[in-house]
């Protein structure tokens, strides 16, 4: 998510410390009372008379409305000589709307208590949005005026351009961030997503609001619209927010067709940074989301590097060598490609050794996978932990559209851990061979050169 930076007068800093304060003291009494009853999530699909939907839980445990979306179509659709600009949008949408310039839109966020924010992907171009039930009729205007009306001011402009470009300057003096755009490059050379999401120095100095405005009708479309709503909302009442907020959108994009691509494999690449410590960033092809091999892999993975303090990278590389204080692997199932992909970070002196290590793991993986016992202590976190996903009412909406987005059905909550349960030790061997044997994962080290 971008980080924003606000110049306001210490009153009004104090009225929006206030503001957010509140509504995250309401937040919490919802996560008390949602853990307190422990039901069911009932999900109901709301369709508007002009035909847009949503998925709704519907609570009033507490008078707050979140509200989640996403709209196909994020970074991947910049062209080549105008990298940056989804992501320059998503920063400027609640810089003034309508008749609303930047300071007066945002002080005008601050007195409704709401919160309102953008965000875009490789694929999507997400937003998310909270309010006091009390004042919904208002912040659901300003939500519409973000996405209809909103101004692009010479002003604001400039100065989101200002820290974009300042952010992607910090982000090269990082190791592990420049190991991301490295290994990008190298998985996908010729294709949207080897490209850097947030632009260049230059794409984005040279962005205009005109090359906004574009971007703006080629992704904010119907035809590609999720929703998820959770809260203090009945059915009819976000029937009518639906039409209001969305429906003066155009019915279809202007979205560019983006080709599949597998990942390259097999490549080492370094690249010398005077740094203390050696960021390591691999990856190699994964499985698409619906691929009835995607949620063995995922319980393996647990088991190879996505446990936290439990998985086979984490003691062979933490705890019986000290090399690093955090390693870890996780699956990525992009729109066009899939990867598994993992990092850590050691002394210059041992990148080599944890290399190797993490290469070993891999073929282990491939040639015994792991024990009985390993599957179920897997198989019981990831199902004991998954209600941890819907710990607050923006989490769940959040939760609400990446189903749909990912197209998982309306039921997939209720049946997530049963597909969990059902994984078997042969299938998890299967994929561990499928995804390891004989497949040289892709390498990217930055830091000084191995002494």
């Amino acid at each position: 998510m971008n980080a924003k930076v606000l110049t306001v007068a210490p009153a009004s800093a104090s009225r929006l410390t206030a503001s957010l304060l509140a509504l995250f003291a309401l937040t919490l009494l919802f996560v008390a009372g949602f853990a307190q009853t422990s039901q069911a999530i009932e999900i109901q699909e709301v369709e508007s008379p002009n035909g847009i939907t949503a998925w709704l839980v519907e609570d009033y445990t507490v008078p707050i409305i979140a509200l989640n979306f996403a709209f196909a179509g994020g970074s991947s659709q910049d062209a080549d000589d105008k990298l940056g600009v989804t992501n320059l949008l998503s920063t400027m949408l609640d810089e003034g709307a309508g008749d609303l310039d930047s300071e007066a839109f945002q002080a005008r966020l601050e007195d409704l208590t709401m919160s309102l924010s953008f965000q875009s992907g490789r694929d999507f171009f997400y937003g998310s949005f909270q309010s006091l039930q009390s004042n919904k009729e208002h912040t659901f205007e300003m939500l519409r005026l973000a996405l209809n009306e909103p101004r692009f001011d010479e002003g604001p402009l400039e100065r989101m351009k200002a820290q974009t470009v300042a952010s992607i300057r910090r982000s090269l003096l990082r190791p592990d961030a420049l190991a991301g755009l490295t290994l990008s490059k190298t998985l996908f050379p010729d294709h949207p997503y080897g490209r850097p999401s947030r632009g260049t120095e230059d794409t984005v100095a040279a962005l205009t609001s005109d090359d906004l405005k574009a971007q703006r009708a080629k992704i904010f479309a119907k035809d590609n619209l999720k929703i998820g709503v959770v809260g203090a909302i009945s059915a009819d009442e976000l029937a009518e927010v639906l039409d209001k907020v969305f429906s003066d959108l155009p019915e279809t994009g202007d979205l560019v067709d983006i080709p599949n691509v597998e990942p390259a494999t097999d490549q080492d690449v370094h690249v010398d940074f005077d740094s203390p410590q050696t960021s390591i960033q691999f990856a190699l092809p994964g499985y698409e989301r619906h691929d009835p091999k995607f949620m063995p892999a995922f319980v393996m993975n647990h088991i190879f590097g996505g446990g936290t303090f439990s998985s086979w990278l984490y003691d062979e590389i933490r705890e019986q060598r000290g090399l690093a204080y955090s390693v870890g692997s996780h699956l990525i199932p992009y729109e066009h490609t899939a990867l598994l992909m993992g990092s850590t970070g050691t002394r210059p002196d041992r990148a080599a050794e944890a290399v190797d290590i993490i290469n070993q793991q891999m073929h282990r993986m491939a040639d015994s996978g792991p024990t009985p016992a390993e599957l179920e202590e897997a198989k019981s976190y990831l199902t004991g932990s998954y209600a941890l996903n819907f710990d607050s009412s923006s989490s769940i909406a959040r939760q609400l559209t990446g189903i749909q987005v990912q197209e998982l059905g309306i039921d997939y909550i209720d049946n997530r851990n049963g597909m969990v349960e059902a994984v078997t030790l042969e299938q998890v061997q299967e994929v561990a061979k499928d995804l390891f044997d004989g497949i040289e994962p892709t390498f990217v080290t930055v830091g000084e050169p191995e002494s």
